[in-house]
């Protein structure tokens, strides 16, 4: 029973080379785009040509791929966690879908993909047999989200560098520029208008029960926060997200709770009555005032979202200056 899926593996590596092999034919080799290269997380990626079957894991490396016009270079998705923003909904939903949850090694490789664009940690994970070597192994070349093997805070020249990379690994440099352009304005747009404010006291509730799951400073919801006009009263946890108590919570005083929202938790009205359902809360501010917020998880990831996440979050916490 155990050498079944080593044929199917195998069966499906075979597959991969010949479409490899296939769509390597007949291009002439002088409109071919230089190789690429990237350091990433600690592994060199090198491209010898640009990918043409890539597999999006987890949304935002999908939304940005599509962002640079490579739809046409995405065979499946995997794991989303929102609905696709407006402007790429029916490109994202033309896109083949895996799994609305995590996909196996064996389920990626049947789309005989040439590339796999992690967006967090897991979409590598070793112990379900979808780590970086096991792809490096099949030949298919693969490229992690940077939040989640960053080593200090994740800002907005992160999303700028990331869509700048990946267009180059794509052979679209060109494409970069003015995507760029478009969020730098988003981002001072946002800013200025609360430009001078008194910063709110923002804790970020994405999940949990028993503890808080929540934003530390590493992530780029706690930069989001700050150009908003907030200050994340967790932006001393040194992670991207953690656990915290709801003593400390307490402790802290919120004046705003930032819902994150996506798929597979809570709706938000349901995280809202459970927070005001918490006994040692009631006299946090944020719950005396009944002062909630609300982003997307899509919004607070390094992703194409981010940049506009600011305008979007400033308005909630400050929406007399948009009167």
């Amino acid at each position: 029973m155990l050498a079944r899926p080593c044929r199917l593996t195998t069966i499906l590596l075979c597959l991969i080379s010949a479409v490899v092999a296939l769509t390597g034919c007949g291009a002439p080799a002088g409109d071919a785009p230089p190789p690429a290269a990237a350091d990433n997380c600690g592994r060199a990626v090198h491209l010898d040509a640009p990918p043409e079957r890539a597999v999006g894991y987890f949304q935002h490396p999908v939304e940005l791929m599509l962002a640079l016009g490579l739809q046409d270079s995405i065979v499946a998705t995997v794991y989303p966690d929102n609905p696709p923003l407006p402007r790429y909904a029916e490109a994202y939903q033309a896109i083949p879908q895996l799994s609305d949850k995590d996909a196996s090694f064996e389920q990626i490789l049947s789309t005989a993909p040439d590339f796999v664009y992690g967006g967090y940690g897991s979409a590598f994970d070793d112990t379900a047999g979808r780590s970086r070597q096991a792809f490096d192994d099949a030949g298919i070349a693969t490229y992690l989200n940077p939040e989640y093997c960053a080593t200090g805070p994740i800002t907005m020249d992160h999303v700028y560098t990331e869509i700048t990379t990946i267009a180059d690994l794509f052979g679209v440099p060109q494409r970069a520029d003015g995507l760029i352009r478009e969020m730098r304005a988003a981002v001072e747009a946002g800013h200025a208008a609360v430009d001078g404010v008194e910063p709110a006291r923002v804790f970020v509730y994405d999940s949990g029960e028993d503890t808080a799951f929540t934003a530390g400073r590493q992530g780029i919801g706690d930069q989001i926060i700050r150009l908003a006009g907030g200050t994340n009263v967790f932006s001393d946890v040194e992670d991207t997200f953690a656990d915290v108590s709801w003593e400390q919570v307490v402790q802290r005083d919120p004046e705003v709770i930032v819902i994150y929202d996506y798929f597979g938790t809570p709706s938000i009205e349901d995280k809202k009555a459970f927070l005001r359902s918490r006994p040692e809360l009631a006299d946090v501010a944020a719950i005396r005032d009944d002062r909630f917020a609300v982003l997307t998880l899509q919004d607070a990831v390094l992703g194409v979202r981010a940049p506009y996440a600011v305008e979007t979050l400033a308005r909630q916490l400050h929406p007399d200056r948009f009167a």
